[in-house]
């Protein structure tokens, strides 16, 4: 890991700009499913979602990130009419109730294009613009911040043996390819952000190598959004259920943030608020030494 200054990158939300790299965004997560790995059924109603997604804020999330398809491995895809009944009805409430970024969490063009309309702000594509040819023109059409990931395959597939010659060259190549294609279909380079894909068709070493070097995503000249909240490789490495794994998420984060991430994806915002603060201040005061000196 090399701890360098972590860039500040300028994007746009529809009503303001957005500065990403002063400090770690938080990601609050509202799985409007009922087969989520970690909390799938919690938040399957409405109304369920919507007290969830305001708990979030109140505990202090700085973007609402709401999906209603489970991509665990080994998961199937969601009917397109089920994805949009699930997730409409949560973002247009939470609208009425906060001015807080939400990110939709949707491979499907329709779906992100009505949530844009209801009032998301941000689209958060797993697949990268891979599994919807009309999702570039939708990320186009609106000019919102767009979220790329890594991912081998697809949720069915991604666990089955996942293998690298060179871990970081093709993630980083994968990467390149999907922001260039995205660029070509009249996306604003600048509204990009990147993501590895932690669990995503990696292994445990897998996982531990992409989140110690982090760093290495930096040639992508993007911000980073890190999401390895309650993931099995931590369960893995801590014999731990997914009920116990906020420790092990904390930890992984921390390094993550002072690796370069520019915000992490989580369940519990209230827990990890204080993680990130913490791993915050110790980037600054490394930084404010170096600085004086």
């Amino acid at each position: 890991m090399n701890v360098g200054p972590r860039p500040v990158f300028h994007l746009r939300l529809r009503s303001r700009p957005w500065v990403l790299g002063h400090r770690t965004l938080i990601m609050g997560i509202v799985n409007v499913t009922p087969d989520s790995f970690s909390d799938g059924g919690t938040c399957a109603t409405r109304d369920a979602a919507v007290a969830h997604g305001l708990q979030l804020v109140r505990d202090g999330a700085d973007i609402l990130d709401i999906g209603g398809e489970s991509t665990r491995p080994f998961s199937d895809p969601v009917p397109l009419e089920e994805e949009l009944r699930r997730v409409l009805p949560v973002i247009e409430e939470l609208r009425r109730h906060t001015t807080v970024p939400i990110s939709i969490d949707t491979t499907k063009a329709e779906v992100a294009y009505q949530a844009l309309k209801t009032g998301a702000d941000i689209i958060n594509d797993v697949s990268a613009l891979r599994f919807d040819p009309e999702m570039r023109a939708v990320a186009a059409e609106f000019g919102v911040p767009l979220i790329l990931m890594h991912m081998l395959g697809t949720p069915k597939t991604m666990q089955q043996s996942p293998h690298y010659d060179a871990l970081f060259s093709e993630i980083i190549r994968f990467l390149e390819e999907r922001v260039a294609a995205a660029v070509a279909a009249g996306v604003d380079r600048n509204q990009i952000i990147v993501d590895p894909g932690i669990g995503f068709g990696k292994t445990v070493n897998h996982n531990l190598r992409l989140i110690r070097d982090l760093d290495t995503l930096a040639v992508l000249e993007r911000p980073i959004l890190l999401g390895a909240s309650r993931k099995s490789f931590i369960g893995t490495v801590l014999n731990a259920p997914v009920e116990d794994r906020e420790l092990g998420t904390a930890v992984v984060h921390s390094l993550g943030i002072m690796a370069g991430a520019h915000m992490v994806r989580v369940h519990d915002v209230a827990f990890h608020r204080n993680a990130v603060l913490m791993a915050d201040a110790l980037r600054d005061a490394l930084w404010t030494e170096d600085a004086k000196a």
